[in-house]
């Protein structure tokens, strides 16, 4: 089995689709994780500035700082490297190469990293390819970075463009993502899900209101993809209703209603999700219309169905697949008229999502890349 460079976000946050995966390629392979290196140059404010000097001396904001060998991933070895997030002239690119590689050699000599498989999930690692004696160069394509949020887009675009000409394989989360790339390397990967985490039985979290009323819940970042009008609607229509919010607010300031029966309960742990998502009576995808969402697999669209609580969307395209076990509405009256019919909601069977494991999508990852 050839060992793993896998540029991701920072390791240990919140697991993204590509830790979810590299988790079950290291059985098999040794994996070198390279925090996120960025997509996007930083900004004259207080949180870029300090963001662009932890990417400029090595540092990140995941939990797992600096890790080698953790007890939990113990074949994989995390590392942060200083560069120069999203470089966007061929200088800079140059510079910001040549700084990477200065750092990744020594600890590829030192871990025993040969004949690696380059993994990246961020375009932004393009100009490393070819210069780490990689066998193979795999692009996992999780996102529409032209519609994401936060991203320098004319320069990632640039990256991507150059990263889609050198990969041998790449893997696309969502049918909308695959008609960017030529259809003779890329290959189909919708997400997958922690089966035993979010189906096993967990017990209430004890910061869910408990006022005996029917609850609401999100759980994911609160950024512009949700739609906020349709939330303040929603929430000042059905007073005997509570909404609870879970997740890192991604905006200047919080813009989730402010009535009495909305509640923020800030970021929590991946693994205490279902203590929340089991307990409340029905879960939430109320997502704008755009790009992003369009192009999008939500991982907790497949968590909200391991757990079994009935779900109401905003509609998307990857929802097409579930359209039988979710209630779609499509603006704020008809949420409003679907929770006051809760009983009518669809119920979930315990077997939907049986087949779409992490494991099951890790089995597949791994043939792939032995054909490579």
């Amino acid at each position: 089995m050839r060992d793993l460079i896998v540029f991701g976000e920072d390791f240990g946050g919140l697991p993204s689709s590509t830790q979810h995966l590299v988790r079950h390629l290291s059985k098999t392979h040794k994996v070198l994780w390279v925090n996120s290196i960025g997509l996007r140059q930083p900004k004259l404010c207080a949180k870029d500035i300090k963001r662009a000097l932890n990417k400029l001396f090595g540092r990140n904001n995941a939990h797992a700082q600096n890790m080698s060998n953790a007890t939990d991933a113990p074949n994989i070895t995390v590392i942060n490297l200083r560069t120069i997030p999203a470089p966007k002239s061929q200088l800079t690119r140059q510079v910001a190469k040549h700084l990477m590689l200065s750092q990744l050699k020594p600890v590829m000599k030192q871990i025993g990293i040969t004949d690696p498989i380059l993994w990246t999930s961020l375009p932004t690692a393009v100009d490393l390819c070819g210069h780490l004696g990689e066998s193979s160069v795999v692009y996992y394509c999780g996102d529409d970075f032209d519609a994401l949020a936060g991203v320098d887009h004319d320069t990632v675009k640039a990256h991507e463009h150059d990263l889609i000409d050198k990969a041998n394989l790449i893997f696309s989360a969502s049918n909308k993502l695959m008609t960017k790339f030529p259809a003779c390397k890329a290959q189909l990967l919708p997400h997958g899900v922690d089966l035993e985490l979010f189906s096993t039985p967990a017990p209430r979290a004890l910061d869910l209101p408990t006022g005996h009323r029917p609850i609401a819940g999100f759980y994911g970042s609160l950024s512009k993809w949700l739609d906020y009008d349709l939330l303040d609607t929603v929430a000042k229509n059905l007073p005997e209703w509570d909404f609870v919010f879970i997740g890192p607010n991604e905006l200047p300031t919080l813009q989730l209603p402010s009535y009495n029966n909305v509640y923020y309960l800030g970021p929590k742990a991946h693994s205490e999700l279902p203590r929340y998502s089991q307990h409340w009576d029905v879960s939430l995808l109320p997502f704008v219309d755009n790009e992003q969402i369009r192009a999008c697999s939500p991982l907790k669209l497949m968590e909200y169905l391991a757990a079994q609580t009935p779900i109401i969307s905003t509609p998307f395209p990857a929802l097409n697949t579930y359209q039988g076990y979710v209630s779609t509405v499509n603006n704020a009256e008809e949420m409003v008229h679907t929770l006051q019919k809760k009983r009518d909601l669809k119920l979930i069977p315990s077997d939907v999502v049986q087949q779409e494991s992490w494991q099951q999508r890790g089995k597949f990852v791994n043939w792939m890349l032995e054909l490579l």
